[in-house]
């Protein structure tokens, strides 16, 4: 039997959009891709707007409605939960009626749900109404990376898909805004506004999503290959682009690649989706299995680091704290918000030229330096309890903006990207809809335990175990997450596979330098070219 080597060609389309591999400026950011990406992010500012908002209007409903602390642990994390169900139904959907439509169902859905909130008369209908905004939250949070990932080209993916997150801080801001504008009414009304005008916004977007094209993979999927070329055309940087953008599109959907047609025929399972939890959990290549491991880990991690629990509870934290004045509490959240917002700036410029990797291992670590010292500040001040530290005071302040800006700048926007663009095609939604779903498990669980939490073990505990979990999460992105800037989607799964081993994998790409010895038939002097597309071909002899 003749030896037989496999050279693995990289394919990888460069970042600034040449395709010669010569190094010229890169292009401008291609306008009418940004305009689709930060508009179908902009669902984002849903769950934003609800998590803000309730850090301050549960302590207006705690009073108004005379209920417990557990009660309102229970109605603030519940949402998370709730999402759940949606993000499982989002990745479904989208298969069936599009990725545009998905956006549209989860803007009608909060839309209701807003308004059962607004309108509730008692903790029964208020919790009902919690139930219906979950449902379009879980929808909005699994849809807008995915789509936007599809959209955008490589080389400005990381920008665009950043956005979800930028909208979910613009959203904690307002929610922040609008507890101290309406906690000037009266009792009864301030928290049913508070919660009731985030109705506004979730059905302006849902119209103007209609004004957005369809995502060129899921017409690809469809069959509607004519449809799919005009897309690309509009949102990929250069001509070109859009052809190996298609090109690679077709191959992972099994069109031939020289079929040109308007439309194509093709097989129900690979359009509607069905036969993917078969392929994502039942038997997934090493590679998918890397992929899962990857997607669903870096969602755990952003959650079990106890973001959402600073931010809606932030008010009780500056309490602790020494701040015992409403309107200075609700003040000092609005500048929790403003420093979330303004650190993901970060990110969104610098992911397509620094990598996920770098400013998410930077970002982590601030997470654990900070969650450390608030951790011991609180504990100072808990050793002092008839004392008013004016120091520790500001320090505490200082640390929870440094610990939220720390996660805007990269674990909360790169989650997002990363997740929405390492799944092959085929896997896509529903490998979304599952990171999603853990997201938000962990976020329900931090939210609804957390009061019980310090409880039990001190707030200054609390902080010191959420710091456990980032520096063990550093450990994990560290050894496990390869470096996914510049690379095209279908070009994604080639790196994963190896595990801790990627590292060798990567720079054997990079050098273009694979070769690994098998048994063959002698052919082709011995060699076997394959294309960096995401599947793996065995040499038999």
């Amino acid at each position: 039997m003749a030896e037989q080597k496999v050279v693995v060609e990289n394919h990888q389309t460069p970042a600034v959009g040449d395709f010669d591999g010569s190094s010229k400026k890169p292009p401008r950011r291609n306008k009418y891709a940004m305009a689709c990406g930060i508009l179908a992010s902009m669902t984002s500012v849903l769950l934003g707007y609800d998590v803000g908002v309730m850090s301050g209007a549960n302590e207006y409903i705690e009073k108004d409605l005379h209920v417990s602390d557990s009660q309102i642990e229970i109605l603030a994390g519940i949402i998370n939960m709730y999402s759940l169900i949606g993000s499982a139904m989002a990745g479904r959907t989208s298969d069936w009626v599009g990725r545009r439509y998905t956006i549209v169902i989860a803007g009608a859905i909060f839309f209701a749900g807003a308004l059962f909130m607004g309108f509730a008369t008692n903790y029964a209908f208020l919790m009902f109404g919690r139930f219906v905004a979950g449902i379009g939250v879980g929808y909005a949070l699994m849809i807008a990376p995915v789509y936007t990932a599809e959209v955008a080209p490589a080389s400005s993916r990381g920008f665009l898909t950043s956005f979800p997150e930028v909208f979910i801080n613009t959203g904690v801001l307002l929610g922040y805004v609008s507890n101290y504008g309406f906690s000037k009414l009266p009792l009864h009304l301030g928290w049913r506004f508070m919660l009731g005008v985030g109705a506004i916004p979730s059905i302006l977007l849902a119209v103007g999503v209609l004004a957005m094209p369809e995502s060129p993979r899921w017409l690809v999927l469809q069959g509607r290959l004519g449809d799919a070329k005009r897309v690309l055309y509009k949102t990929a940087d250069t001509k070109e682009e859009a052809e190996l953008r298609l090109a690679d599109i077709k191959e992972a959907a099994g069109i031939p690649l020289e079929c040109d047609e308007e439309t194509v025929q093709v097989p129900k399972m690979k359009s509607s989706g069905s036969g993917v939890w078969r392929e994502l959990l039942l038997h997934p290549t090493p590679a998918v299995r890397h992929v899962l491991i990857a997607g669903i880990g870096i969602h755990f991690f952003q959650q079990a680091s106890g973001i959402d629990t600073v931010v809606l509870y932030s008010p009780r934290i500056f309490e602790k704290a020494g701040i015992t004045s409403t309107d200075k509490k609700l003040l000092a959240t609005v500048a929790v918000g403003v420093s979330k917002t303004v650190c993901i700036l970060i990110s969104t410029f610098y992911l397509d030229r620094l990598g996920r990797r770098p400013i998410l291992l930077a970002s982590v670590g601030g997470m654990v330096l900070s969650l450390v010292t608030l951790a011991s500040v609180l504990a100072v001040i808990n050793s002092h309890p008839d004392e008013k530290l004016m120091w520790a005071i500001v320090l505490c302040i200082a640390m929870v903006l440094t610990f939220v800006g720390s996660f805007s700048m990269g674990l909360g926007p790169i989650a997002w990207v990363y997740s929405s663009e390492i799944f092959p095609l085929r896997l896509r939604a529903q490998g979304s809809g599952i990171c999603v779903a853990v997201n938000r498990l962990m976020s329900g669980i931090n939210s609804m335990t957390f009061l019980s939490l310090y409880k039990a073990i001190s707030i200054s505990g609390a902080f010191f175990l959420f710091a456990s979990i980032a520096a063990a999460s550093w450990v994990f992105f560290f050894t496990l997450l390869p470096e996914t800037r510049g690379r095209t989607l279908e070009d994604m799964e080639v790196l994963f596979g190896s595990y801790h081993r990627w590292r060798s994998v990567a720079k054997k790409l990079k050098n273009n330098e694979i070769r690994s010895a098998t048994g063959g038939d002698g052919k082709n002097n011995g060699e076997v070219r394959l294309a960096v597309t995401g599947k793996t071909e065995n040499a038999e002899g």
